[in-house]
């Protein structure tokens, strides 16, 4: 069968699947990915389904949002997660390993020197203008990627009306992500037993390649042999993830005691990333409470200037607690009071190892079971209405994001007129120019 490696598109014809890439060809991509990936997991999710799905058709969208709907239900940052699905399913453990951690090293490294800088040189006027000027694209960013996402799972009037509801539980009615999602997932399975014909399109994602041609791993591609399902593999995964886990937290425990900074670090970071249901917002009130009231690793000025540079850097928003790391770590600086920056350091690579190794787990324990029920409509229906949900919660992050960079005052104060231009501009160019 001949192979087409052309980019593919809604104005192209395409009847071949693209040539499969290699190893490294994915893991520059990754790289690449993970230094362009801002805006957040809306942003994320919407540049890998451009890349992946639509120009280079390395996985189709049924597959595409099929892992989506599974990172959803997961802790954790699910963008880095779907990056790491998906490289899993291309290239094996080691493809998933790659992918995951190159989706999160360049926003380490920026966030370290970002944050060297924020405690060297914290009064530059040029930091502070780069926030000021990033913050109202990453609103056309969300929305663009609530367009994205809506157009292709909002295809029946069930469907829409949970978006609708989603919507305004987080609006106005300030319900906890978890129970959004759970409410669809109910919603959909309900419906899947009761009226199975209103979630046939959303569920199956019929039209996945009408658009943009058969795909690398289509539709019907049988799942690779390391992703077919067996219990042996999810215990060796299981097991693995847990002696990881505890050998890097005894050394930490060995090196600085139960009460130490690195150790504390390790635990707390830990929880929090179980506890990251709905993304870095829904975590930060927990993040800020230990970090900040508990532990006092950083006050509350440095917290929100942390926040900032998450917003205004790439990779998940999550990657703030490298920040609250590098602070804390130059704070306490437990290796020698003249070594703030190697302390600096290890304390955001602990935040971060800690904060994403939860992830990985799921998806090597998790991922062959969900490749294995695609094709099911009582677990593809509940999946289908939680990307419905997910609709409604990435608009109202869109209106989170525009309340306080449009009226950083309250809806009571002016309007940030240059703000409001930069975000009208950068809607304008992702819209009308893509």
């Amino acid at each position: 069968m001949t192979r087409s490696s052309e980019p593919s598109g809604p104005g192209n014809t395409v009847t071949a699947a693209p040539s499969a890439p290699g190893f490294r060809q994915a893991c520059a991509y990754w790289l690449r990915l993970g230094f362009v990936s801002f805006g957040g997991p809306a942003g994320q999710i919407s540049i890998m389904h451009q890349d992946l799905v639509e120009r280079r058709r390395w996985i189709s969208e049924h597959r595409f949002l099929h892992a989506l709907n599974y990172t959803m239900l997961l802790p954790g940052p699910e963008a880095q997660q779907l990056a790491t699905y998906i490289g899993w399913l291309m290239h094996g453990t080691v493809g998933g390993l790659v992918a995951g951690v190159l989706f999160v090293l360049p926003s380490l490294l920026i966030m370290m020197a970002l944050a060297w800088i924020y405690v060297v040189h914290h009064d530059l006027p040029v930091v502070s203008g780069i926030f000021y000027g990033v913050k109202p694209a990453v609103i056309a960013i969300v929305l663009a990627a609530a367009h994205r996402i809506g157009s292709r799972s909002l295809t029946t009037n069930f469907a829409r009306l949970i978006a609708i509801l989603a919507f305004l539980a987080l609006l106005l009615g300030h319900t906890p992500f978890p129970l959004i999602i759970a409410g669809a997932a109910v919603a959909g399975f309900i419906v899947a037993r009761l009226r199975p014909g209103w979630l046939t399109v959303a569920a199956g994602h019929q039209s996945a390649n009408r658009n943009y041609g058969p795909a690398l791993i289509d539709d019907n591609t049988p799942v690779p042999p390391h992703g077919r399902f067996s219990w042996r593999q999810v215990i060796f995964f299981a097991a693995a993830g847990l002696l990881i886990w505890g050998a890097m937290l005894s050394l930490l425990l060995w090196q600085s005691g139960w009460q130490g900074t690195f150790t504390q670090m390790g635990w707390f970071f830990t929880k929090a990333a179980l506890l990251t249901f709905g993304g870095a917002y829904a975590v930060l009130p927990y993040v800020y409470q230990g970090a900040v009231q508990q532990f006092q690793w950083l006050n509350a000025t440095q917290m929100i200037d942390g926040l900032a540079l998450g917003e205004a850097t790439p990779g998940p928003l999550i990657m703030i607690v490298a920040f609250v790391g590098f602070i804390g770590g130059w704070n306490a600086t437990p290796f020698a009071p003249d070594m703030p920056v190697l302390a600096a350091i290890a304390g955001a690579c602990t935040a971060t190892f800690f904060t994403f190794l939860p992830s990985f787990i799921f998806i090597f324990v998790g991922a062959p079971a969900v490749e294995a029920t695609r094709h099911e409509l009582r677990i593809s229906a509940p999946l289908a209405a939680i990307t419905a949900a997910v609709v409604g919660v990435v608009l109202n992050l869109a209106v989170f994001f525009a309340g306080h960079v449009l009226w950083p005052q309250g809806f009571s104060g002016p309007v940030e007129v240059p703000a409001l231009v930069l975000g009208l501009l950068a809607t304008v160019a992702l819209f009308r120019f893509r």
